[in-house]
């Protein structure tokens, strides 16, 4: 039985019952330090032995680079905004994330739909609109809702990246200068998030305290989310268990990957040689899709917990 689902109707094709990884979110309005403990939570989790692939907002190949130069004016409309955001989203779901999810990864994302759909209600978007136009997204296995108020919020954004126009809200003239905007739209961001935290399953963690307090916080509920899937690992690898180790099992999950890319798309006709020069890249035909970072892929450490049994 399939342990993801989606929220509606889906990506076509896809077949849950392959996806063995874990999909981790990380929420919360700008300046609370998602960034930060995505980063250090992929630490951890790699020195402990998973595999971790992380994503965000406008990291997508295809339409990230637009989306931020987009951004850069001042006249991107709010339904232009957000499925302009929703088609990052999907080709990061359907590129990066559900590959990862198959080949056993943890996936850590910093922000998901939930930012999506709080954004676009702010500016005004039918809350059923939005929710449908999301149903294509996997229902994560955690959310951690990183909160804080007001108050201190504006504190850590003063002293550290400043306020920015898309972030004040400063499209929908909701104050006299950008200070008064980003206080009442952050305050709008606020009211969904809370709104979403029963619906959704948020986890909500208090983020005012240190960074050392609320990552020793998120440890433990990650801890906790992982142990309810024990191996975390792509299907058949266990087999393998034995003679894996090091650069060989790196390089048996990449051939693996790879002949899972050219069965997807038809192609089994490898090329003659590897085009590339990391020896733990995977083979790129001519004509063959961009896929999620392969050499990052095929680098990164596997789970302990299946090699060592």
């Amino acid at each position: 039985m399939a342990r993801f689902s989606f929220f509606a109707e889906g990506l076509p094709g896809i077949d849950l019952e392959e996806l063995k990884g874990k999909l981790i979110v990380l929420e919360g309005t700008d300046g609370v330090g998602r960034s930060t403990h995505i980063t250090l939570l992929k630490q951890w989790l790699e020195n402990n032995g998973h595999a971790v692939l992380d994503t965000g907002m406008t990291r997508s190949a295809l339409a990230g680079k637009r989306l931020r130069q987009a951004k850069e004016g001042h006249t991107l409309g709010g339904v232009t905004m957000s499925l302009f955001y929703t088609t990052d989203f999907a080709d990061r779901l359907e590129n990066e994330m559900i590959p990862a999810l198959r080949a056993g990864f943890i996936v850590l994302t910093d922000r998901y739909i939930y930012s999506l759909m709080a954004r676009a209600i702010v500016r005004g978007a039918d809350p059923e609109w939005i929710k449908d136009v999301y149903g294509f997204a996997l229902k994560p296995d955690a959310i951690f809702y990183l909160r804080v108020k007001i108050d201190d919020l504006i504190t850590r954004v003063i002293q550290s990246t400043g306020f920015d126009y898309w972030e004040s809200g400063m499209d929908l003239h909701l104050g006299e200068d950008m200070y008064d905007s980003f206080v009442e739209y952050q305050s709008r961001l606020l009211t969904q998030f809370d709104k979403m935290v029963e619906g959704y399953g948020f986890e909500v963690i208090d983020a005012s305290g240190s960074i050392e307090d609320v990552f020793d916080d998120l440890k433990n509920r990650v801890s906790h989310a992982l142990k309810n899937n024990r191996e975390i690992a792509p299907r058949g690898t266990k087999n393998w268990r034995p003679l894996l180790n090091g650069t060989i099992c790196r390089l048996a999950f990449a051939l693996s990957w790879a002949s899972w890319i050219h069965r997807r798309d038809g192609r089994c006709d490898l090329p003659p040689r590897f085009a590339v020069s990391d020896p733990f890249a995977i083979p790129r035909a001519a004509g063959v899709p961009r896929q999620v970072g392969a050499a990052r892929i095929a680098a990164a450490p596997l789970s302990r917990r299946w090699l060592d049994g």
